[in-house]
C-alpha cells in the first residue's frame, strides 16, 4: 500500500506534553466496527470488559538510555549524544547517534555526567545507527546507564519541552519489571493500581509479556510503499505458562485484550507460524499492515499514533483504515490528546 494513505493533519496543540492525572482519567474512544464511536475514559474498561477476558500487558521497563558525552580522537574532542535502542549482549548496544558524522570506527567515547562510562564505536550503519561496545557490562552497565542517562522522551515531546524529573515515573508503567526498553509501551501508562485491582475483581485476568521497545518505534517511514519498509527488530518473551492460561481463557470464551501495539505485535509474532499462540523468546520485526490476518488478539487498547507511522498502519489493519480515519478525525475534532502521554482508544477487531 502507498504510505500516503496513512497520512492525516494533526494540530500542533493536540500533542500531549504530560499525562492525565490520575492516569485512568485519560479519555478513551471506543471503536466497534459498524457502530457509532463512543467517548469514554480509561476507567470505563470496567464497563466494557467482562469476566473471563485476558488483559495482556507489556512489563518492560524503560532505561534512561539517552547518554551524552565526548568523542575522543587523540587530542581532539567533540560533543556527541546517543539514544540506546537495542541491547546486543552484556557489553554492547546499538544506538542512534547525534551527530553520527562525527564518529568513526574505533573512536573512544566518554559518556555520562563525569565521563565515567567508557565505550568504543565498533559499528556504523548508513542511517545514523552506531554499535557501541562498553567497557562495563551486564548489571553494572545497566546501573551506570540508570545513574547517568536521561529518560528518552519521544522527539515530538522533546521538541516542545525539556525532560523533567517527573518523567522518570510518568514515562514508566506501574507494572514495569524488566529493564531493556528505550521507549515506553505507552498504552500501559493509563493504568493505576486501583483500576487493575478492580479489573481483577471483575474477573479479568492480567497476564504479562515482555517486549523491549526500541527507539525504532519513532523512526519515520521514508519509503513510498509499505512493501519497501524495513522494521527494526525488538526482543520479546512470552512464557509457556502465560500461553497456557491465555489459551485456556479463550477456550472458555474469553477475549484477549492487548494493551498497546507492543503487546499485540509480540502475541501475533508468537501465533504467526501456526495460527495458534505459542511460547516465544527472541527478536521480532513483524510489520502489520491492512490485509494481515490476526490470530491472537481480539481487542486492542492503544494510544493515538503519528501519521504515516507503522503504528497507525497496524491499528488500521486491526480495525479498518476507513474506520480509523473516522476515529482519528473524531478524536481531533473533540480535543483528544495524542501520542505517548495522550488519550487512548479501544479497538474491537473487525472479524
Amino acid at each position: 500500500m502507498r504510505v500516503d494513505e496513512f497520512d492525516f493533519d494533526l494540530p500542533n496543540e493536540s500533542i500531549a506534553l504530560h499525562p492525565a492525572e490520575p492516569r485512568d482519567s485519560a479519555r478513551m474512544l471506543i471503536v466497534r466496527q459498524g457502530e457509532p464511536l463512543e467517548d469514554g475514559h480509561v476507567r470505563d474498561l470496567l464497563k466494557v470488559l467482562r469476566a473471563g477476558d485476558v488483559l495482556v500487558v507489556n512489563d518492560t521497563r524503560v532505561l534512561p538510555a539517552e547518554l551524552v558525552g565526548q568523542r575522543i580522537r587523540g587530542d581532539l574532542r567533540a560533543n556527541v549524544s546517543f539514544n540506546l535502542h537495542k541491547r546486543v549482549d552484556a557489553h554492547t548496544w546499538r544506538a542512534f547517534a547525534r551527530p553520527a558524522k562525527k564518529l568513526h570506527l574505533l573512536d573512544r567515547l566518554e559518556l555520562g555526567d563525569n565521563g565515567s562510562i567508557a565505550a568504543t564505536v565498533t559499528g556504523k550503519g548508513d542511517t545514523g545507527e552506531i554499535t557501541l561496545e562498553f567497557d562495563l557490562g551486564g548489571a553494572i552497565l545497566d546501573e551506570a546507564i540508570k545513574a547517568h542517562g536521561a529518560m528518552p522522551l519521544p522527539p515530538y515531546i522533546e521538541a516542545k519541552r525539556h525532560t523533567e524529573e517527573r518523567d522518570k515515573t510518568d514515562y514508566q508503567t506501574i507494572y514495569a519489571a524488566h529493564d531493556g526498553a528505550v521507549a515506553a509501551p505507552t498504552a500501559g501508562l493509563h493504568f493505576t493500581e486501583g483500576l487493575l485491582q478492580q479489573l481483577t475483581e471483575l474477573g479479568v485476568t492480567i497476564e504479562r509479556v515482555t517486549l523491549h521497545v526500541g527507539a525504532g518505534t519513532f523512526l519515520p517511514v521514508k519509503v513510498d510503499d509499505t512493501d519497501d519498509h524495513v522494521m527494526h527488530a525488538e526482543w520479546g518473551d512470552i512464557p509457556a505458562a502465560v500461553v497456557e492460561r491465555i489459551l485456556a481463557a479463550k477456550a472458555k470464551g474469553g477475549r484477549v485484550v492487548a494493551v498497546g501495539t507492543t503487546s499485540l505485535r509480540l502475541l501475533e509474532t508468537a501465533a504467526r507460524a501456526t495460527g495458534t499462540l505459542q511460547p516465544f523468546i527472541g527478536d521480532t520485526d513483524i510489520f502489520i499492515t491492512p490485509g494481515y490476518r490476526f490470530n491472537a488478539v481480539d481487542i486492542l487498547m492503544t494510544n493515538f499514533h503519528l501519521p504515516r507511522s507503522t503504528l497507525f498502519m497496524l491499528v488500521s489493519a486491526f480495525a479498518g483504515l476507513e474506520t480509523m480515519r473516522a476515529a482519528y478525525a473524531h478524536a481531533i475534532g473533540n480535543g483528544y490528546r495524542f501520542y505517548s502521554y495522550g488519550d487512548s482508544s479501544l479497538l474491537f477487531r473487525r472479524d
